[in-house]
C-alpha cells in the first residue's frame, strides 16, 4: 500500500488553547473515515522527507462533520512541539483507518448499569467522544465522568462536558461530572485516582458504589494512573474486561 493510499490530506479548521500545554483542533472529515466513540487516529506531520505520525483519541461524535482532537505540549517533543503552533488553514495527515478497542461495544457482562469514565490530562477525549452519542444515555443508568488534572487551568471542556449532558442526557441516564485538580485546591477532589477509590472519597462524591454485578469502569490516561487505578480497582473486586466479560477496559494515552 503507498503512502497516499494509507491517509488523507486534511485541513485544520480551528485551534482553541486551553493552557500553556494543552489545546485542542479540528480538521475536516473525510467521507472515508468511520470510528466507533472512544477510538483513536493517527495524524501526521512532514519532518522534511519524513513523515511522523502520532496517535490521537478523537474527541468529537461518530457523527459530527469535522474531527476534534486534544493534544498536550511536550516540550522538545518531535511532533507536539510543532503541532502548537497550528493555525486554521494548515495541513495534517489523517491514516484512513482508525484504531483502537477502548470502546462501549465490548462489554457482554455484567450488561449495562454503572458507566465509570475516569481520565487525566488528554485521556479525556475518547470519553468525550462517547458521551456524544445517544447509546450510552440509553443504555446505562447512571454515568459517572472523572477527570483528573494538575491545576485548575488545564481543566479543559468543563462547559462542553455540561452541555453534551443536558444535549444527551435529557430523560436517560443520571450524570455526575467530579473534576479532581490534585495541586494548589484545598477544596473538592483533591488526590490522584487510586487514592480517591482506596479511600471512598469518589464513590461518595459520585453517590454510587463499585460494584462488580454492575459498573462498566473505563480508564484513559498516563500509563501510572492507568497502572495504579487499575489495582486499585482489583483490589475491590473488580476484574479486567477479556473477551467481552469483566468490568475494567483500559488505555495508555502514549
Amino acid at each position: 500500500m503507498t503512502n497516499d493510499e494509507k491517509f488523507s490530506r486534511e485541513t485544520v479548521l480551528s485551534v482553541k488553547r486551553w493552557s500553556d500545554s494543552l489545546f485542542s483542533f479540528t480538521l475536516t472529515r473525510p467521507a472515508h473515515f468511520r470510528f466507533s466513540a472512544g477510538q483513536f487516529a493517527r495524524i501526521g506531520i512532514e519532518v522534511g522527507d519524513e513523515q511522523v505520525f502520532r496517535a490521537y483519541s478523537v474527541v468529537s461524535s461518530p457523527f459530527a462533520e469535522e474531527l476534534e482532537f486534544f493534544s498536550i505540549v511536550v516540550p522538545d517533543g518531535a511532533f507536539t512541539s510543532r503541532l502548537q503552533h497550528l493555525k486554521a488553514g494548515d495541513q495534517l495527515l489523517l491514516e484512513k483507518i482508525p484504531y483502537g478497542f477502548l470502546t462501549l461495544a465490548r462489554y457482554q457482562q455484567p450488561l449495562p448499569q454503572d458507566l465509570w469514565l475516569l481520565a487525566t490530562g488528554t485521556g479525556l477525549a475518547p470519553f468525550l467522544s462517547m458521551l456524544q452519542d445517544f447509546e450510552p444515555w440509553q443504555n446505562y443508568q447512571h454515568i459517572i465522568l472523572a477527570y483528573s488534572v494538575r491545576t485548575r487551568d488545564e481543566l479543559a471542556y468543563e462547559k462542553e462536558i455540561q452541555q453534551i449532558a443536558a444535549t444527551f442526557g435529557d430523560g436517560g441516564a443520571s450524570f455526575k461530572f467530579l473534576p479532581i485538580i490534585t495541586r494548589g485546591e484545598q477544596t473538592g477532589l483533591n488526590q490522584r485516582l487510586p487514592v480517591l477509590i482506596q479511600n471512598g472519597e469518589l464513590e461518595a462524591e459520585a453517590q454510587l458504589k463499585f460494584d462488580a454485578a454492575h459498573s462498566h469502569v473505563m480508564l484513559c490516561g498516563n500509563p501510572q494512573m492507568v497502572e495504579d487505578t487499575r489495582n486499585a480497582l482489583k483490589a475491590i473486586g473488580l476484574t479486567m474486561n477479556r473477551r467481552g466479560m469483566g468490568n475494567i477496559a483500559v488505555e495508555n494515552y502514549w
